[in-house]
């Protein structure tokens, strides 16, 4: 009888051991089913909706001011050699009407700007290299438009996540010092809700950031065009005067 209770206690615990182990297998199955998505928005939802809030709209805006720029930024990029080539042909066949034409069914800063200097080409070089000059200045403007606010969404994003880390922890301390212990499992859940901010503040800047770099190397590629044909511009209109 007592060698019989031993093999049923002995089978209850190894049944009791399958059983927890089939489901703790289950629970890391469940885990490892969730996908990245679903990891992030219950990772989201836990940071608190004060500054998780404030961070997601500043990924939103600067997202939206970065689709914005490459859009416009794409648009204005043309074939600039191409269009040097045209003009240059429309101005030795048909004057400088005949290249302004050119210039006004091409889209585009380059064209824009061989459009104000042909504009002025008779009173002149000297006159049509200021006038390209100065709308140049005003094409580059246009380019770097907004892109201001989302270096500022960079800045600030990591910064809110900084805050939000500061304020959790000031809450974790505040809870240790009206207890008058330290218990790991008392803190913990403030300390993981400040640091989700920290993590999806530089989530965000690094986003942002990708997209800031992406359109400043684009501008200064456009600039650089501009830069060259209004010089080859100036080139072509001291020639058609000579």
């Amino acid at each position: 009888m007592k060698r019989l209770t031993l093999t049923l206690a002995t089978a209850g615990m190894f049944i009791f051991g399958t059983a927890s182990a089939s489901a703790a297998v289950l629970q890391e199955e469940a885990a490892a089913s969730k996908g990245f998505t679903q990891v992030l928005k219950e990772q989201f939802i836990q940071g608190g909706p004060a500054f998780m809030g404030i961070v997601l709209l500043c990924l939103i805006l600067g997202l939206a001011v970065a689709i914005e720029r490459i859009l416009y930024l794409n648009m204005a990029t043309t074939n600039t050699v191409a269009l040097r080539e045209k003009v240059e042909q429309a101005l030795a066949e048909g004057g400088v009407e005949e290249a302004k034409s050119v210039c006004r069914d091409t889209k585009g800063p380059v064209a824009s700007i061989f459009y104000q200097g042909l504009e002025r080409a008779g009173d002149g070089v000297e006159a049509a290299e200021k006038a390209v000059v100065s709308y140049g200045g005003v094409q580059m403007g246009q380019l770097e438009k907004n892109v201001s606010w989302l270096s500022l969404f960079i800045a600030i994003a990591p910064m809110l996540g900084f805050m939000g880390t500061v304020i959790g922890m000031i809450q974790a301390f505040q809870k240790i010092a009206a207890v008058g212990n330290l218990s790991a499992s008392l803190i913990a859940g403030d300390i993981q809700v400040a640091l989700l901010t920290t993590v999806f503040g530089l989530i965000t800047a690094i986003i942002l950031q990708i997209f800031y770099n992406y359109i400043i190397a684009k501008i200064d590629a456009i600039v650089n065009d501009m830069e060259d044909s209004s010089i080859s511009l100036i080139d072509m209109l001291a020639t058609v005067k000579k």
